[in-house]
């Protein structure tokens, strides 16, 4: 199991740290149809996309030098909410991209399960 979480924090990662970085960089991504490519154009050209690029990038670091990797996942668990209602309800055919992260995320978090439970726990 220990090798499995490695391999996943490693590929969650490196995919946040990418996608962060490529978020930062890239100034006009391609144009996407409908309702999501209004949405795309409003979170670039407002410059929100990189205010989240450095979060991702924060997270992906995070993960890949395992430090503070409870801290990563709960910010990690905030990026899936919003992927997966972004891609619901606008992209859906880009669903199996937040159930792949959903996936590796698990993964992960059952070995941090004891600190994780800690966060909803009633005194």
């Amino acid at each position: 199991m220990n090798i499995a979480v490695t391999i996943a924090r490693i590929v969650l990662g490196l995919v946040f740290t990418l996608a962060g970085v490529l978020s930062v960089v890239i100034s006009s991504p391609p144009p996407q149809p409908g309702l999501a490519g209004t949405f795309n154009d409003l979170f670039v050209h407002s410059h929100w996309a990189m205010f989240v690029g450095a979060a991702q990038i924060a997270i992906g670091v995070l993960l890949l030098v395992n430090r503070c990797v409870p801290l990563a996942l709960v910010m990690l668990a905030a990026f899936l909410y919003n992927s997966f209602a972004f891609h619901i309800t606008m992209a859906p055919s880009a669903l199996p991209a937040p159930i792949a992260v959903l996936a590796l995320w698990v993964i992960i978090a059952w070995k941090y399960r004891r600190v994780l439970v800690q966060l909803v726990r009633v005194p």
